[in-house]
């Protein structure tokens, strides 16, 4: 476990052994079991989670109970309700496993301690929220400019180990289309996957 985590570090910041050691004094580890909620909406969020094994998935709630799937998060993937966090207000969102998982987590006290004192942390750590700002953004921009199609064949290009985890309902979710559009989709591009 401390392996993979130091290995996802170590992708962007080299470490010493020091360094890492005292990195990974900052986290602590947790496992969770599938349906499992590790955060409700309504609640205090404690902690940013890194996936060390296991799927999650972030949800918004509309006022109707509505569930619309803002985001999941595999393995080595870091997953929060970011507002809520650095804010110290309650989650809008919920975080919920899909599979058993195995999991690091750190407090905003303990990653405002570590980007205070390592550099190396701060620079990592700046570079995984640029990324997610990216990627906020080209989904936004997906949902205005791209068909359904469109929508679908990107993430099934980009993560296609998707398919094979997550049920078609909450992919549909996901995708901001129905059940129906989502197995149509699915159906014409297994078709096309066989004749090319």
């Amino acid at each position: 476990m401390k392996t993979k985590l130091r290995t996802h570090f170590e992708a962007l910041v080299p470490l010493t052994d020091d360094e890492f050691n005292f990195v990974h004094s900052h986290f602590s580890s947790q496992t969770a079991k599938r349906s499992t909620y590790l955060i409700k909406e309504g609640e205090p969020v404690k902690y940013v989670y890194f996936v060390i094994s296991g799927l999650l998935k972030l949800i918004y709630t509309n006022e109707s109970g509505e569930e619309s799937i803002v985001s999941f998060a595999m393995e080595d993937w870091w997953e929060s309700d970011y507002m809520a966090f650095y804010s110290g207000s309650k989650a809008h969102l919920s975080l919920q496993c899909l599979e058993d998982s195995v999991l690091y987590r750190i407090s905003l006290e303990d990653y405002q301690n570590l980007c205070d004192k390592s550099q190396k942390m701060l620079r990592f750590f700046l570079q995984k929220a640029q990324r997610g700002h990216i990627g906020s953004q080209q989904r936004i921009i997906s949902f205005l400019t791209l068909s359904a199609k469109d929508r679908y064949e990107h993430l099934i290009d980009r993560y296609p180990a998707l398919l094979q985890r997550v049920p078609k309902t909450q992919l549909a979710s996901y995708l901001g289309v129905s059940r129906e559009t989502l197995s149509r989709l699915y159906s014409s591009k297994s078709y096309l996957d066989r004749t090319t």
